[in-house]
């Protein structure tokens, strides 16, 4: 797309020099044709249907999408921010339990690592957005649907704040909402362009330590699961004018023993564990970790899972929260352009 741009506009550039001083009426025209070529062709490219999914995987989209079937909380959520809620013909289960007000009642749910794929499939659906982590195992678990010759388009565990962009377009080229999510990725990227930018004015000298953690380390399972160097988590965390403490591990999603993170001395803890009972007292009170800063200082915060942990557009919200924690005077007057979403 941005190849195509550039040809228009070099092409232009080239009227100017051979027309001369004389022809500037005829400049101006051929410019302004050009640019209304390249805006031409940059939607037409918007607006055309995928022909691979963001695995890399060949679809065939077709060409009118009424039936959707979503295998992803993530991407649940985006299909109703999108106003295609109605659609939805069938949810995994993680979707209807956390988002059962935004879809329609009543409707069919299904294990997204052990979907019932004759079910999907008599459910005639038009596509069916799946995620990675369903393939976890190395298993094709919807072999049965892609073989009925359904649109299965399969968005990867995203890895960067990018890709979650790239996502929002996906399925909003799949489903011929492009202008709605061109909207919505706008809003995102513009979002975290605002917060980045807040970041690096962050004296370097004042930068704080961070240790996010998705569990909460007990006697039985002392082993901390963080985010690593190759998450948008810790990406995140860098853009808002933090130091991950896990920044350096290659796994996405490293463990940790409790006395590795206990030395790393955190200036700030982050966590998304649903699981434990008041989190941040269990925290705050883990013996051993007295002499944290964080915990000395109470710098311990819970991070909405649904926020941080899904990837979409709401990852913004849950910067905002993370960056209020961390630095809440250099971010107090941000305000979440998804609230209320």
């Amino acid at each position: 797309m941005k190849k195509s741009w550039f040809g228009c506009i070099l092409a232009a550039a080239m009227a100017v020099t051979e027309c001369g001083a004389g022809a500037g009426l005829t400049v101006s025209a051929s410019t302004t044709g050009a640019e209304e070529t390249a805006e031409e062709t940059t939607e037409e490219a918007e607006d055309a249907l995928p022909t691979q999914d963001l695995a890399g995987n060949d679809i065939t989209v077709p060409e009118k999408v009424t039936k959707i079937i979503s295998m992803a909380p993530s991407v649940t959520r985006l299909l109703a921010d999108l106003g295609l809620s109605d659609e939805l013909v069938a949810v995994d289960t993680y979707s209807q339990q956390y988002y059962g007000d935004l879809i329609p009642e009543d409707l069919p749910t299904f294990d997204m690592m052990q979907p019932d794929n004759e079910a999907i499939v008599d459910l005639e659906p038009d596509i069916v957005f799946t995620t990675g982590m369903s393939s976890a195992g190395g298993t094709d678990v919807y072999a049965s649907v892609r073989a009925a010759g359904i649109c299965t388009a399969d968005i990867p565990s995203a890895s960067s704040l990018e890709e979650i962009g790239e996502s929002i377009s996906f399925v909003g080229a799949c489903t011929g909402a492009s202008k709605e999510a061109k909207e919505i990725r706008s809003e995102y990227e513009d979002a975290i362009a605002d917060l980045t930018k807040i970041g690096e004015s962050i004296p370097k000298k004042e930068r704080k330590t961070v240790l996010y953690e998705i569990s909460t380390p007990t006697s039985d399972s002392p082993t901390i699961y963080s985010a690593g160097k190759h998450s948008y988590v810790t990406e995140a965390i860098t853009a808002l004018g933090a130091d991950s403490l896990t920044a350096d591990q290659e796994d996405a999603w490293p463990s940790i023993s409790e006395e590795a993170a206990i030395a790393m001395n955190p200036d700030v803890i982050l966590t998304t564990d649903n699981y434990t009972e008041n989190v941040v007292d269990t925290l705050l009170s883990l013996s051993g970790w007295e002499n944290v800063t964080a915990v000395q200082n109470k710098d311990v915060y819970y991070v909405d899972a649904n926020l941080l942990n899904q990837p979409n557009q709401h990852v913004v919200s849950a910067m905002i929260e993370m960056a209020k924690d961390i630095y809440p005077d250099a971010y107090a007057d941000v305000e979440d352009p998804f609230a209320g979403e």
